[in-house]
């Protein structure tokens, strides 16, 4: 990360810690024995400073927490000297509509989420879609997908989200021509998912960009950067978590690859949607 980015890290961290003390920024200062200009400067958003290591290590001292997790270098906050886990699986956590990948997303608020889904974007899909994909399980798995759906189409409205999604072009003309996974859905219910997805396609633009990319030539596996915080790899009802700086920097690398051969640009998706015919 270059210097903007840790401080942007920084900024965050040192939001979370005054608001779980549920005190003012002068309190805060005081207890952690800084300067109340100094912490005002470190979370205003127009200023890229980092603290000296003395600064550093009070914050860290004071809160119980890693100076590696204050700076982003460490997504585990840990006590000073801990090293967290470079990987780690977690659970979908689908007895909620609060999944996991929601607190992901808010904890990734203000920085650039990059997303390769394994079918159609969650926050893109109908209902009916829904049911379609899932409607083997139980009612209730259904409503808590539809909830989570909702959930990401709410955060994706937010002012402060970035978010940018890769995905072949081939996926929605199976879903046009009722082919592939989509061969027992009505016409119908294809032809307003697409409906669905051109419209969403234009509200968000430009903070949501989809990219559509040539299948075959090209494959993504199914994952999401959530800025400089942590990736995570979808291996069905659980996610590969990768903490490591390194590996969140190279499947970023590898994310906007595809963005550079991707055929159909976001200000053309919503057109190009609108063109498939639905059969």
């Amino acid at each position: 990360m270059d210097k903007r980015e840790i401080s942007q890290v920084f900024k965050s961290r040192l939001r979370i810690l005054i608001e779980r003390r549920g005190e003012s920024v002068s309190a805060f200062a005081r207890r952690c024995s800084l300067d109340r200009s100094a912490l005002s400067q470190f979370l205003d958003e127009q200023i890229v400073r980092l603290p000296r290591a003395e600064t550093l290590n009070a914050i860290a001292i004071s809160e119980n927490v890693s100076t590696d997790w204050l700076l982003g270098v460490s997504q585990d906050e840990g006590n000073l000297g801990e090293v967290s886990s470079l990987l780690s699986i977690e659970k979908g956590q689908l007895g909620s509509h609060d999944s996991i990948l929601a607190s992901w997303q808010r904890e990734a608020v203000g920085y650039k989420i990059r997303y390769s889904p394994s079918s159609l974007p969650d926050l893109l899909r109908t209902k009916a879609v829904t049911e379609y994909e899932f409607g083997a399980s139980k009612d209730t798995y259904v409503n808590i997908k539809t909830g989570q759906s909702q959930q990401q189409l709410d955060y994706t409205r937010l002012p402060e989200t970035d978010m940018e999604v890769i995905m072949p072009m081939q996926r929605l003309q199976n879903l046009a021509e009722g082919t592939d996974i989509w061969r027992n859905l009505a016409r119908g219910a294809r032809q307003a998912q697409l409906a669905h997805i051109a419209h969403l396609l234009e509200e968000l633009y430009p903070t949501f960009r989809l990219f559509l990319y040539d299948g075959q030539v090209h494959y993504s596996a199914p994952f999401t950067v959530f800025g400089p915080q942590r990736a995570a790899i979808y291996l069905g009802d659980m996610y590969m978590v990768i903490n490591a700086v390194e590996h969140i920097r190279d499947l970023t690398k590898r994310f906007d690859s595809v963005i550079r051969i991707a055929q159909i640009q976001p200000d053309e998706a919503a057109s190009w949607v609108n063109s498939l015919k639905v059969i």
